[in-house]
């Protein structure tokens, strides 16, 4: 089994899936000869040629137009935002026609084989424009999937999952771990499935949930805490649409208590929503508030980045808290 890192996991999956239907299509903002702006599509162009991998213009909302409009018409096209924060451009496209198009036409014409890629997150002193973490705007949609890989093993097969799915769906890439995450990762094709989350650790005292970059915060995070005698269960979230709250559910139950953690701001972040669904079907068995370890409630910071993360220390003085309460 070879050792990839997450990049060379995707770009696998991408080669994969468009070695098996000549109607998968990868398109984006330089994904040509250039391979991306991180490199995830190198080589493909010259495999498949330019009439399956090829440069849009710089406009992002044309991409994803043109994205519904292959859908529609029975291709199956990934399209590539190059940095999430440039995905804005193109929302109306995404939760006006792609979330919805199934629903108007009463499953005459749908667009459920698109994939959206879109690399997210901090970590790379990107500053205001290149690190953000947009998730929960997507999330508020019916109608859409949105997915986060915390390893290149579930990259790939996540990706492949997302790219069969029956319905449209946003796969956000942390590119902190784009080369910085290896792992043995099969060379055959495999899937994954989306909106099953993953329990990583069991533990008996506090449940705590995150997902794709957050996830090696919170090892880092649990490893103090055990060394402190807290027994942590960890729980990788991995699809944020849908959310598998009933295995997060069952944790607490059993715990008590759940700390949850997000690169995205506190307000209206999706922890939010995870924490009105756990207290609504866990009221009488918290032992303790739940509670949300975020990003801050400002633009996303270029000198203060370390500062503004809920990094591995944030995290243990909560699962601290949580267990004292």
């Amino acid at each position: 089994m070879p050792t990839m890192n997450m990049l060379q996991a995707i770009n696998n999956a991408l080669d994969i899936a468009m070695a098996e239907d000549d109607k998968v299509l990868c398109f984006g903002e330089d994904v040509g000869i250039f391979g991306g702006v991180f490199r995830a599509t190198s080589h493909l162009q010259e495999k498949y040629g330019r009439s399956r991998c090829f440069n849009t213009p710089l406009v992002e909302q044309g991409i994803i137009g043109f994205a519904n409009g292959l859908a529609a018409q029975g291709s199956v096209p990934v399209a590539e935002i190059q940095f999430a924060d440039y995905i804005f451009p193109a929302f109306d496209q995404i939760v006006n026609e792609t979330a919805k198009f199934r629903y108007r036409s009463g499953d005459l014409f749908n667009v459920g084989g698109l994939t959206i890629r879109a690399p997210y997150g901090g970590g790379i002193s990107g500053g205001l424009y290149h690190s953000q973490s947009p998730e929960a705007y997507f999330a508020h949609t019916p109608g859409l999937k949105v997915v986060v890989p915390r390893n290149p093993y579930q990259a790939k097969g996540l990706l492949l999952g997302a790219i069969r799915d029956p319905d449209p769906v946003l796969f956000f890439e942390p590119k902190r771990l784009y080369r910085a995450s290896t792992g043995d990762v099969p060379e055959e094709d495999y899937q994954l499935p989306i909106g099953e989350a993953e329990v990583t650790r069991e533990g008996t005292d506090v449940t705590v949930l995150g997902w794709g970059a957050q996830m090696e915060v919170i090892d880092r995070a649990v490893e103090l805490a055990e060394a402190e005698n807290i027994s942590c269960e960890v729980i990788d979230l991995r699809s944020i649409l849908p959310w598998d709250q009933d295995s997060v559910v069952e944790s607490v139950l059993k715990t008590g208590r759940l700390v949850i953690t997000h690169e995205a701001p506190l307000t209206g972040g999706f922890a939010g929503e995870i924490a009105a669904a756990v207290q609504d079907r866990c009221f009488l068995y918290l032992e303790a508030p739940i509670a949300r370890v975020t990003g801050m409630d400002t633009p996303f910071p270029l000198t203060l980045e370390k500062e503004y993360l809920a990094d591995h220390l944030k995290v243990y003085e909560a699962i601290k808290a949580s267990v004292a309460f």
